[in-house]
């Protein structure tokens, strides 16, 4: 049986300025701290830290092992390697927002969310996109979330800039 396309989505700049705007107003308490899981969550991270005055910016990468074709079923049960992650003190007795941009499966922004409870800190979620189509936790979903989704989305900071779509001399 062959796999439904998927969709994309594209997201401009006013999208995301939108989707901060929607984030902030829900935010139920001040957070101290803020981890930013790389790469996705660094950009709308940003634009948080600075509407919220957040200056503990602190940053998570995360891994999970590749899995073969034939393991399919497997393949979300691997446990992720932390590449980069927070010292304990960094997070102990914070308040600390979990920022990425999309909860698709939801397997990166849990790993780090325990991470940051089992240090000691106070961690909430945050993403821009929430799809609750591939979410693998149950009812569990992020914290906070801007918007829902079914499609994949693809936003501005993503956009290929390599050097042969660079425009010389249009600066």
């Amino acid at each position: 049986m062959k796999p439904e396309p998927r969709r994309n989505e594209m997201i401009t700049w006013e999208e995301v300025d939108k989707l901060i705007d929607h984030l902030i107003p829900q935010f139920k308490r001040e957070f101290t701290a803020m981890v930013l899981i790389t790469r996705g969550g660094i950009i709308p991270g940003g634009l948080l830290a600075e509407a919220m005055n957040i200056t503990h910016i602190l940053t998570a990468a995360v891994d999970f092992p590749a899995q073969m074709q034939h393991q399919q079923s497997t393949a979300f049960m691997a446990w992720p390697e932390f590449i980069q992650f927070p010292a304990d003190d960094k997070l102990r007795g914070r308040p600390t927002l979990i920022v990425d941009d999309v909860w698709g499966s939801g397997r990166t922004i849990t790993s780090v969310k325990n991470r940051v409870s089992a240090a000691g800190g106070f961690p909430e979620t945050c993403v821009l996109h929430f799809n609750p189509y591939r979410n693998l936790f149950g009812n569990v979903r992020p914290d906070y979330y801007a918007a829902i989704t079914d499609a994949f989305i693809v936003y501005p900071w993503e956009i290929n800039r390599g050097a042969d779509h660079v425009l010389l001399g249009e600066i």
